[in-house]
């Protein structure tokens, strides 16, 4: 029987439950029922307490709130769910949206930049966005203020994607509430987080990942040199998209993290021609496919000497996972599961970049 939204969702809102976490459950055990059933047996072998697992009357009444906000789920396992997003490893297991999902069929550009953009800034985003659009190109943006908003300004008329921090019912910053909810009645809304969830801080760099994600590639217009900006540009840059920055004075503070990552390999862009010119031709990921869920190997049962040995080379300094099995000389599917059972055990933390460190170690 497949599974139902409320086995994903039981699954997905359990305790040390990320996304890497959900996939690898659902290629090992096959479906979100039988992970469940899992989790003690995999939490006991990583020396640790069963993760709480989500109460199903909880699950029940998000769905109904979703519903009732005219919103629906799109899981990873969906035929719809955007080919260029499932790509990553840490790919959000569900999605809730309003609006049109056929925008992500097109060529997709995430535009971000600062909030306290200056005003020539906010201008060249909406004019770029809108050269974009008219050239039928998708563009995904965070919905804050500044640059963000500019870039849903400039492409609401073609198509324009928001992907937001909080739950799909709360605006923020309050003033976009407007911009918000046409978004999500002309174009696409999209929230990672259940209803009724406050934009707190840590979810910041989750929606960055998301924006990074669905876009071929990623202009920044003005950022400071440690802002969410060059997070997502980053993370754009991980997965092997184009990453395009507008250069600014050296004088600007604004301009910093834009020249920085110019002078790191980004491509400088002066108008709507240079984006365009790196997207195209479109690149066939963008043409929509299943997506096809994990894309390592399945984890496999590891032994006991295993266990020592890769729990052994962790400690408060965060390793890549790569690291691990090259130092380790196991099979990567060995060491991916008992990292798995370790996470489950609430005793390992997953950081950006694939790495991982012992919970309560630092970063």
């Amino acid at each position: 029987m497949p599974d139902t939204r409320e086995a994903r969702l039981r699954l997905l809102r359990s305790a040390n439950i990320g996304p890497v976490t959900y996939r690898q459950l659902i290629a090992r055990f096959g479906s979100a029922e039988a992970a469940l059933d899992a989790l003690p047996m995999l939490a006991a072998r990583g020396g640790g307490r069963a993760p709480v697992i989500a109460d199903p009357g909880a699950v029940r009444r998000e769905i109904a709130a979703v519903e009732k906000l005219g919103a629906r789920y799109l899981f990873l396992e969906d035929a719809d769910y955007p080919p260029l997003l499932a790509e990553l490893e840490s790919a959000p297991p569900a999605l809730i949206l309003r609006g049109r999902l056929d925008l992500l069929d097109r060529t997709s550009v995430a535009i971000v930049g600062a909030r306290n953009a200056s005003a020539a800034a906010c201008r060249f985003a909406r004019q770029i966005a809108l050269g974009l659009g008219e050239a039928g190109v998708t563009v995904v943006s965070g919905l804050a203020r500044g640059i963000d908003t500019a870039a849903h300004i400039g492409s609401i008329g073609s198509g324009t994607v928001g992907v937001i921090a909080s739950g799909i019912d709360i605006a923020f910053p309050p003033e976009n509430a407007e911009l918000q909810e046409r978004v999500a009645r002309e174009g696409l809304l999209l929230a990672e987080q259940p209803p009724g969830t406050e934009p707190l801080a840590r979810f910041f760099p989750s929606r960055n990942r998301i924006i990074a994600g669905l876009a071929l590639g990623t202009v920044v217009v003005e950022a400071a040199p440690r802002s969410g900006s060059l997070i997502t540009a980053r993370i754009a840059a991980e997965a092997g998209r184009d990453v395009m920055a507008v250069p600014g004075s050296p004088l600007d503070p604004r301009a910093q993290g834009c020249n920085l990552l110019i002078r790191e390999g980004a491509t400088l862009v002066q108008g709507v021609d240079d984006v365009l010119e790196m997207i195209r031709p479109i690149d066939p990921r963008s043409v929509r496919a299943p997506a096809s869920g994990w894309q390592g190997p399945p984890p496999e049962d590891a032994s006991d000497g295993d266990r020592r040995l890769v729990t052994g080379l962790l400690g408060p300094v965060a390793v890549s996972v790569d690291e691990l099995i090259r130092q380790s000389g196991l099979a990567p599917a060995v060491v991916q599961t008992v990292l798995l059972e370790l996470e489950l055990a609430g005793r390992l933390e997953r950081h950006a970049g694939g790495r991982v460190s012992l919970a309560g170690s630092g970063r």
